[in-house]
């Protein structure tokens, strides 16, 4: 009986001796599990914060994205960007509607040979046809979040635009310079409406013709 009883509690002490092997490991595991994830978001916030105002693009913090999801991912660069408006049908602005408010689109391409990070405010300026007036667009109000564009893929963001025929207050863009989120250097694509005036709200508080993010 005594050699019985002695056995089994040595069996119950390797059993708790093994438990608290496999408790400590798991901890471990998840301590570095914890540290890995902590220094991945540390890294895409370093790697994705910069400078916003001026014709700069912005992937701002005060509004949503950025993070570990795409760690490891770089941001897309200006030179691995082609930018175009979208003019499919489906993709038009209509200028009949709400007294000429209206939307449109314009596509970025990852032209590049990589995918790549992006998310956040572009800088857009409107040149007018006589290459002396410029128009940095006021930024809206949405959330975004970044997002990964795989080469030769695509992501889009829309200008809320207010299309006018009167012959006074209007501006006659001729070309869009856009600068991705986070970089100095622009993309410059024609305006492709060159029949169609914008209201002019250069000093407008609050104008209706605004950016969207892209993300």
């Amino acid at each position: 009986m005594r050699s019985n009883t002695t056995a089994r509690i040595a069996r119950r002490r390797s059993f708790r001796v093994a438990a608290a092997v496999l408790t400590a490991a798991a901890a471990l595991s998840l301590t570095a599990c914890n540290n890995d994830e902590k220094a991945a978001g540390q890294a895409g916030q370093s790697s994705s914060s910069g400078a916003s105002g001026g014709a700069q693009g912005s992937d701002d913090k005060g509004k949503e994205g950025g993070g570990s999801a795409h760690a490891g991912v770089e941001r897309c660069r200006t030179e691995n960007l082609e930018a175009a408006f979208a003019t499919g049908e489906d993709a038009l602005p209509d200028r009949n509607e709400d007294g000429g408010a209206t939307t449109a689109t314009i596509v970025l391409m990852n032209k590049g040979t990589s995918s790549c990070r992006i998310g956040g405010f572009p800088g857009v300026d409107l040149t007018s046809i006589n290459g002396g007036e410029r128009w940095s667009l006021a930024r809206s109000s949405q959330k975004w979040s970044s997002l990964e564009v795989e080469a030769g893929q695509s992501t889009e963001f829309t200008l809320n635009l207010a299309f006018t025929k009167e012959e006074e207050g209007f501006y006659q863009p001729a070309w869009v310079e856009i600068t991705p989120p986070n970089e100095t250097k622009s993309l410059k694509i024609e305006w492709p409406w060159e029949n169609d005036s914008l209201v002019d709200q250069r000093s407008a508080t609050h104008p209706a013709i605004f950016v969207n993010p892209v993300g």
